[in-house]
């Protein structure tokens, strides 16, 4: 199921022996756009102090009472690596958080979580023999703060269109489906949504977000309401409509050729 990333703040999380805290922000990556860690802020039992936890973690969820089961005890989390979320987190930070629980490192593999496959949240931790052997050594890691891109502008290819606001996340494998856009400060008064795969990059020095598609596409795409569930019947309207305006192949769920490059002409 989709679900706005603004709402899964505040989910309490639950060890095997007791409360963790609650869900403050994530981290993703903006090449895979997939969630990679939970920012959990802990209750008094750890000095509420910010932690990490990945997607991996997390057994079967319990919507009804906006709680997540993590199959880790809260001494397992008490004693894990310390990250200062102030500063961008290194790729050998990230090493090191896996391996003290155990977990492979997402960059691993082709697919969205390494090689043994995409995580659902009943899924058990892979098998040790399962995991990567050989680490990245990348300081750069692509991860961004949810927090900090909310309110990045973003620029079509010919101008700018509005700014970011929230994110639809896919429950079963915590990938990014949608950025959601509000352009209200031009003129337009409401929120649509934009695909990773309509992303050219993500700029942190300037606080934009570039994309693939002209303005007046996004801006006649269907716009999205908040209050509904986000159904394959919406999607496939927003699909259609790109593809008619021919800035999307043909295939509905392609990403061989998903968009069109930006003209050379453009800067």
């Amino acid at each position: 199921m989709l679900r706005a990333l603004h709402d899964l703040h505040g989910y309490a999380i639950e060890a095997t022996d007791g409360p963790i805290g609650h869900v403050a922000e994530v981290y993703f990556d903006d090449e895979q756009w997939t969630i990679r860690y939970l920012v959990v802020k802990t209750g008094s039992w750890l000095d509420t102090r910010e932690v990490l936890l990945s997607p991996i973690s997390l057994g079967e969820p319990r919507w009804e009472t906006r709680t997540l089961t993590a199959r880790l005890t809260k001494d397992k989390v008490r004693h894990s690596p310390s990250i200062d979320l102030h500063e961008p987190v290194s790729r050998q930070q990230e090493a090191r958080f896996n391996a003290y629980y155990g977990w492979s490192p997402y960059w691993g593999g082709n697919g969205l979580w390494a090689r043994w496959g995409t995580p659902m949240m009943m899924a058990a931790p892979p098998r040790p023999e399962d995991r990567p052997h050989v680490l990245a050594h990348d300081d750069d890691p692509h991860l961004r703060s949810s927090h900090e891109v909310t309110g990045y502008h973003l620029h079509a290819t010919d101008a700018k269109i509005g700014h970011v606001v929230d994110f639809i996340v896919d429950d079963a494998t915590w990938a990014i489906r949608y950025l959601v856009v509000d352009t209200s400060n031009w003129g337009f008064g409401h929120k649509v949504l934009i695909a990773p795969d309509w992303i050219e990059a993500v700029h942190a020095d300037t606080r934009i977000v570039d994309l693939l598609v002209p303005r007046d596409v996004i801006m006649e795409s269907p716009p999205w309401n908040p209050e509904v569930p986000i159904t394959r019947e919406y999607e496939d309207g927003l699909l259609a409509h790109y593809r008619q305006r021919q800035v999307l192949s043909w295939g509905p769920r392609s990403k061989e050729t998903p968009i069109r490059s930006r003209p050379h002409h453009e800067p």
